[in-house]
């Protein structure tokens, strides 16, 4: 404190909380949440080794909403053309802003195929100044729900430490859909979820 322009940061440090995310399209003008991602693991664990269900399943109405609010704010500040992925972690009720991607993110491939939605394609047209977003329909045909599962390549690595944290260890990823929240597959997923957000 006795050095000339000595600063220090100090930042609110999050513990057990959820992690959600939302990818969106905006032209200038009209803003559409294309989905609403809420995330098995806790945040901190890197978005591309968490396991995501889509739509969400476990988030209040006012929780989505916020999220949503924020989402367009940060994008007309911004004032993009095209994709956003924002990421959030939520606790005890309140929603904090993780990041802001202003581009295609890994799960807007993910997105299109579970609501069989050419949202690539549409992106690409309002980027381009071709179309504007009032000029689609989106229709969203899944039944049931979607989860992004991350695909880990570990048996290739072997001196590789296996614990999941902010840096991503994933190779790839997958999809798998399922009818209900009853599916033997999620309800084991949100075991461990409970496990991980308890600790």
């Amino acid at each position: 404190k006795h050095l000339p322009g000595n600063k220090i940061l100090i930042d609110h440090f999050l513990d057990r909380c959820q992690e959600a995310e939302i990818d969106a399209i905006f032209d200038g003008e009209t803003f559409h949440v294309m989905g609403v991602m809420e995330h098995i693991e806790p945040a901190g664990i890197h978005s591309g080794d968490s396991n995501a269900v889509l739509p969400q399943f476990n988030l209040s109405p006012l929780i989505v909403q916020t999220m949503e609010e924020y989402a367009e704010k940060i994008a007309r500040a911004l004032n993009i053309k095209g994709l956003i992925n924002i990421q959030f972690a939520i606790k005890d009720g309140n929603v904090f802003v993780i990041e802001a991607n202003p581009r295609a993110s890994r799960t807007t491939p993910f997105i299109a195929k579970a609501y069989e939605i050419p949202y690539l394609n549409i992106a690409t047209k309002v980027m381009m100044g071709a179309a504007k977003i009032t000029d689609f329909s989106f229709e969203k045909k899944m039944q049931g729900f979607a989860i992004k599962e991350p695909v880990f390549s570990f048996n290739k690595f072997p001196g590789v430490n296996k614990e999941l944290g902010p840096e991503m260890k994933s190779t790839g990823e997958a999809i798998r859909f399922i009818k209900d929240l009853r599916d033997p597959y999620f309800r084991q997923l949100y075991k461990e979820r409970s496990m991980h957000l308890s600790k």
